[in-house]
């Protein structure tokens, strides 16, 4: 067995508990990683509080993830054990439901397909930032068939998403012209991202912004009101569901190791920069204050759980591969509610 965040039901972030659970096995395609941090996203409190994707209790809430290889099974090519791995763990996109075994979890079990080699220069903490949200940004741009050159106007450029896209847009992407809201404290902070303009949108209306924009980027989901700031033509995408204007295109992410490999050389050159969130990392017991803090939607950045335990990890070594079965229940250790 190893230490787990698991809930039983669905409601607030009482409803996790900290208890034992199945150690995972690898199917023929994945690989197991003793994790070393995750990030919480804010898909994970959604998930928690609403069946708005199909999966079997318990469940153990997390998509993000960075750590090492310490098994794998036959088909596995990519990977050896030891390798630094990170990535998202869930595949929206995918048939049938969600993993059960999320990464908040001492071992998680994912498909080869959808993790990356760590760049070297990051530690665990900063990749495990990075995955879900890096991939959300990138498909926004994806979706507005983005062009080198183009200006974009990015809503919430302070959020794990919205600092991500700043960064790409300029650095990545050649915008021409970066332009982000945040609210006042965070202004300089946004500027060191890459933004040519900063807008705090608690002295400043969309109406009150004379300038058009290519591509208007809403990360928060805003876009009813931010859409004045977009060109007569231009792609409006909005990362919430359902987009708040009926102009709005909603954007999710696409799953996969290859677009966390195309940034290596952002990542390694240090143009592209993991954002962590100043209140973190968060212990690993200390996963409900982390939710409290990530649901109140002020972070900035990304939220951290870190370290792991690592008390399991020599039974975890020595035992013998056996059934890939997930019980439906599970025996409960410690309960925090």
């Amino acid at each position: 067995m190893q230490k787990a965040w698991f809930y039983e039901e669905y409601g607030s972030k009482e409803v996790l508990k900290l208890g034992d659970f199945p150690l995972p096995t690898p199917h023929h395609n994945q690989i197991i990683v003793q994790v070393r941090a995750a990030a919480l996203n804010p898909i994970d409190f959604k998930r928690r509080q609403h069946p708005i994707f199909p999966s079997d209790f318990p469940v153990v809430p997390g998509c993000d993830m960075a750590g090492v290889v310490v098994a794998k099974g036959t088909g596995v090519t990519k990977f050896d054990l030891g390798d630094a791995v990170y990535g998202n763990i869930q595949d929206f996109n995918a048939p049938g439901k969600l993993k059960q075994l999320g990464t908040l979890a001492e071992f998680i079990a994912v498909e080869e397909t959808l993790v990356a080699m760590k760049p070297q220069n990051l530690s665990f903490e900063e990749a495990a930032s990075l995955p879900l949200a890096v991939q959300t940004a990138i498909e926004g741009f994806v979706t507005a068939d983005f062009k080198e050159g183009q200006t974009v106007f990015i809503v919430g450029g302070a959020g794990g998403v919205g600092t991500l896209a700043v960064q790409l847009a300029k650095h990545f992407y050649n915008a021409s012209y970066v332009v982000a809201t945040c609210s006042s404290p965070k202004v300089e902070f946004v500027k060191k991202l890459g933004a040519d303009k900063v807008i705090d949108y608690t002295n400043t209306k969309y109406e009150e912004i004379e300038e058009k924009f290519d591509f208007l980027y809403d990360t928060i989901g805003d876009c009813k009101n931010s859409f004045v700031v977009a060109k007569d033509d231009a792609p409006i995408i909005d990362i919430t569901w359902p987009p708040s204007h009926p102009r709005a295109v909603y954007s999710s992410l696409t799953v996969s190791g290859e677009n966390l490999e195309m940034l290596r050389p952002c990542l390694e050159n240090g143009k592209l920069k993991a954002i962590i969130d100043p209140t973190g990392p968060y212990a690993f017991s200390d996963v409900i204050e982390a939710f409290r803090y990530l649901e109140t939607g002020r972070a900035r950045g990304k939220v951290i759980i870190s370290p792991f335990p690592t008390e399991n990890a020599p039974s975890f070594a020595s035992r013998k591969l056996g059934s890939n079965q997930m019980p439906q229940r599970v025996a409960v250790g410690v309960s925090v509610c």
